[in-house]
């Protein structure tokens, strides 16, 4: 993904290599504000609580924005894009109906738990 003419402060795909880099070299925790503030959320959003999926969504939707008309197009896709077939057969009948939605996460119950804790 070519990011040589990329602003530095508004580039999500710089950020995401700046924390790659910090994560390898460094011995201590990795700040993401620089990340944040690409997807414009500033320093009050900071106070606002954004769950990981609304994050994993943006950061897949600005990635792929990047990605477009490049060698690496529709890389998102193919690494997390899956399908499920919703069916539902009536009862006493012949009808049924199918549904097929696309998505990025799922989200999984865990058995007899009713948090993460």
């Amino acid at each position: 993904m070519p990011t040589e003419s990329d602003d530095s402060s508004e580039s999500v795909a710089l950020a995401v290599q700046r924390i790659f880099h910090d994560l390898q070299f460094s011995d201590y925790s990795v700040d993401a504000k620089k990340l944040t503030e690409t997807f414009g959320w500033g320093t009050l959003d900071s106070y606002t609580q954004y769950d990981v999926r609304e994050f994993l969504y943006r950061l897949l939707h600005d990635l792929e924005r990047k990605m477009k008309g490049t060698c690496v197009e529709n890389t998102v896709p193919k690494l997390f894009e899956s399908k499920m077939e919703s069916f539902i057969k009536f009862p006493n009948s012949d009808c049924k109906s199918t549904r097929a939605d696309t998505f990025y996460d799922i989200q999984l119950n865990i058995n007899g738990k009713k948090n993460s804790k």
